[in-house]
């Protein structure tokens, strides 16, 4: 693309919805990626029989509005799925033992003598500038906590979430209205990532993969973009969707207190490691996912909600410092098969923030210093992991810039 009205540096959903707002507004928008696809957290794992699994985010919501103007706008609703009954199957597994539960099943867990203690305090108390361990230990008692919610929480960002804000930018959980005329839980034919398909292939944008970006320059009314094989682009306008690390590097001579503010989110490297099972080969049930509360892994995330005849896909998401081989025989032994039974095994790794109870102030330190309407920031660092979070944000910074 020669002379592109808006530059995207980063091609995870944070920067492919920017990216489609501009197009959608008639911009020409160029987007760099570093790696070899597009998606960042949205990983479909896809073989050429059109078997599919997720190996990052696996589920949406009827309450991701933006996401669903996206789908409606992109005309891939039609591809829409409702998740199956094993979504509403789990399990918990402690030592070798792995406890089934449904989601009315699991509160039979709860020591009820211990809630009943804390829960007038800890709703006295409040979420205000608490963490999620403060909260639902006061809430719940300490020992319902470590027990039983504290390894569910931790799966749902792949690390521990225990200083995890309880609510506001950066919580887990946040209360948005649904629209009913879509199913609760859905996923789409062919993945998640035929939501980014649908998003690239836009006529007014075009990705380029295996980018590295050096460096940004501020030059007069457009940026100089400094790449890592020497070449430069030029743009008037900058989005960079990135992880916080990687952005507080490219701003850090245009902006270098912007900069210093995003070098307070602290991140997390999450590995997972996927691959696909015959059906006649693995007994475990059905289920949406097996959290561990002391194994290796945070997280075995299924494919089971949406039901092949054949095969079943895994992706578990496992805690830093464990070797390849590690990771394969916690597979093996987790789902009772044999390493020849494992199909397509591959690997992934994201960088994910790990916010804390003050993030808050940081993502509004942020915004007073982002004053500049030719450089947008956006990604999963300001309201929050969850898709539509990551949607929003990047929504929200576009209507900011798009008025220069």
């Amino acid at each position: 693309m020669n002379n592109p009205e808006v530059t995207v540096i980063g091609a995870g959903i944070s920067g492919l919805a920017f990216a489609w707002k501009a197009a959608r507004a008639g911009r020409r928008v160029l987007v760099l990626e570093r790696r070899e696809r597009t998606g960042g957290c949205f990983y479909s794992r896809r073989n050429d029989a059109g078997f599919w699994y997720e190996m990052g985010a696996h589920t949406v919501y009827n309450s991701y509005s933006n996401l669903l103007d996206v789908a409606a706008e992109a005309g891939i609703t039609d591809k829409l799925v409702q998740r199956g009954p094993a979504r509403a199957h789990f399990g918990l597994l402690r030592g070798e033992k792995i406890s089934w539960f449904t989601p009315p099943r699991i509160l039979k867990k709860l020591n009820w003598f211990e809630a009943a203690l804390h829960a007038p305090f800890g709703f006295i108390r409040g979420k205000k500038r608490r963490s999620v361990r403060q909260y639902y230990s006061g809430l719940l008692g300490s020992v319902n906590y470590n027990s039983l919610f504290a390894p569910f929480f931790s799966a749902v960002p792949s690390q521990p979430a225990d200083d995890f804000p309880v609510e506001g930018p950066g919580s887990l959980f946040k209360t948005r209205s649904r629209r009913k005329e879509f199913p609760r839980s859905f996923g789409f034919t062919g993945g998640l990532e035929t939501i980014c398909d649908a998003i690239t292939t836009h006529p007014g944008i075009e990705i380029r993969h295996n980018v590295n970006v050096r460096e940004l320059q501020s030059e007069g009314n457009a940026w100089r973009i400094r790449l890592g094989d020497g070449k430069d682009l030029t743009a008037p306008l900058v989005a960079v969707a990135t992880p916080p690390d990687g952005a507080a590097n490219l701003t850090a001579k245009i902006h270098p207190e912007l900069a210093a503010v995003m070098r307070r989110i602290q991140t997390v490297r999450v590995e997972s490691l996927g691959a696909r099972v015959a059906c006649d080969k693995c007994a475990l049930p059905e289920c949406a996912f097996i959290v561990s509360s002391d194994d290796l892994f945070y997280s075995a995330v299924t494919r089971d909600p949406f039901p092949d005849s054949s095969s079943r896909g895994f992706a578990f998401h496992f805690r830093s410092g464990i070797t390849i081989e590690q990771k394969i025989r916690c597979v093996c032994r987790t789902l009772g098969v044999l390493r020849e039974d494992l199909i397509d095994i591959t690997e992934n790794e994201v960088t994910l923030p790990s916010p804390r109870v003050n993030h808050a102030a940081i993502t509004a330190d942020i915004r007073k210093l982002l004053d500049r309407r030719d450089l947008a920031l956006t990604g999963n660092y300001f309201n929050g992991l969850a898709i539509e979070d990551c949607i929003a944000r990047s929504f929200e910074e576009w209507r900011r810039v798009q008025k220069q």
